[in-house]
């Protein structure tokens, strides 16, 4: 990006926005609920550069979907808010690489905020960007999506690509179990680890890994990491291609969360923040939302046939939160993102009055439960026994 940024070229520079071609001031577009607005229809060879957009809520309930060359299916799939690193319906401001937000409402649902995404996205004939109301009420959008022609498509140019996941809850073998204690301490390996852990990204064909950002809903006061990351490059092997050491680790930090947005990795929603002490363990970011990121710009994790990256949700898998993601990728060939959940069952879990979670089974997407083995039967009977 950057170094090349005194370099002439041969383009052309456009943008794609909702200014009011009456030359007026009502420089926003209104969608219709179970309606999807055309953004951007970008003939190619060229690259989206910039997408800028801001709104009053519906950051679940709106889906932001690119879709490349003609093909059947959306390669950018994601809802709005997550799309551009911000998970639960909450906003906050933050700067980074690859996305920025920046708002006067910090740490409160549905309020409005200025979202911007820097990732380039390259394409050969065409980009459609769009953005799917699939709330019950009309949705406001203004936006910006600046885009630059190019003269060929470069050969070994890849695709941008984004997909959101979710569990809630994960099926953890032994929620009532707090981390880093030995009951906890169970091994997961091989097949284990690969059936169970949580998934970021599956995908196949060629391309590279670009990052991700993971968001938490803690339903414990304690301590939600320590679950290792695990990311297999075209296909299962023991052990994996890549193998870290711990979710804080993976994201760039270490001894927990801290409230810290950098420009590869950090945490773009952190609540809870207390001077350490042996009683409250909050000053890790365990106070219930929490969304990070880490972004491989010098490091991409590539892959010729296929890639599936994963993450413990708690050491051995042993916690039941609510886990969600968006994995970023470039692709050699457009491919198709994963459908997200229903709106309903995307929704961010809330809590009452008095900080009580509450879990509506009309709005849960369980994962799938951990398999038991014998080391983990044993460890839950002993816990239950203290």
């Amino acid at each position: 990006m950057v170094p090349s940024l005194a370099t002439l070229h041969d383009r052309r520079t456009g943008r794609c926005s909702s200014w009011d071609t009456s030359g007026r001031n009502h420089d926003l577009w209104i969608v219709a609920p179970g309606e999807s607005a055309v953004l951007a229809d970008i003939a190619g060879p060229a690259q989206i550069t910039h997408i800028w957009m801001t709104q009053l809520h519906h950051y679940r309930e709106c889906l932001l979907k690119i879709t490349y060359d003609n093909a059947p299916y959306s390669s950018v799939l994601a809802p709005l808010g997550d799309f551009f690193c911000l998970g639960h319906s909450m906003v906050n401001s933050f700067q980074s690489a690859l996305f920025s937000s920046s708002t006067l409402f910090p740490y409160q649902f549905n309020k409005p905020t200025a979202l911007n995404s820097y990732a380039p996205m390259p394409f050969r004939e065409r980009a459609v960007v769009e953005l799917v109301n699939e709330s019950d009420e009309p949705h406001r959008q203004y936006f910006y999506v600046d885009y630059e022609t190019l003269e060929v498509f470069p050969p070994d140019t890849g695709y941008f690509h984004a997909e959101f996941r979710r569990t809630n809850p994960f099926g953890g073998w032994g929620p009532e179990i707090r981390v880093n204690t030995s009951e906890a301490n169970a091994a997961n390996t091989e097949r284990q680890a690969w059936e169970s852990n949580y998934v970021i990204l599956e995908t196949h064909g060629r391309g590279h890994y670009v990052g991700c950002n993971l968001s938490v809903t803690n339903f414990k006061d304690t301590w939600w990491g320590e679950g290792d990351d695990m990311i297999w490059v075209d296909g299962y092997k023991w052990p994996p291609d890549l193998h870290g050491t711990g979710t804080e680790d993976y994201i760039g930090q270490a001894g927990g969360m801290q409230p810290n947005a950098f420009w590869r990795n950090g945490s773009s929603i952190f609540e809870g923040y207390t001077i350490p002490s042996p009683e409250i363990e909050l000053w890790r970011g365990n106070g219930g939302y929490h969304t990070s990121y880490v972004f491989h710009l010098e490091n991409p994790v590539r892959f010729a046939r296929e890639i599936r990256v994963t993450v413990e949700n708690g050491h051995a898998n042993h916690q039941a939160n609510e886990m969600s993601s968006v994995a970023y990728w470039y692709a050699e060939q457009p491919t198709e993102a994963v459908a997200p959940p229903p709106v309903s069952r995307r929704l961010p879990v809330r809590r009452d009055n008095q900080g009580a979670w509450l879990h509506d089974p009309e709005r849960q997407c369980p994962g799938k439960l951990v398999s038991l083995t014998d080391e983990m039967r044993s460890l839950k009977a002993r816990a239950a026994g203290k």
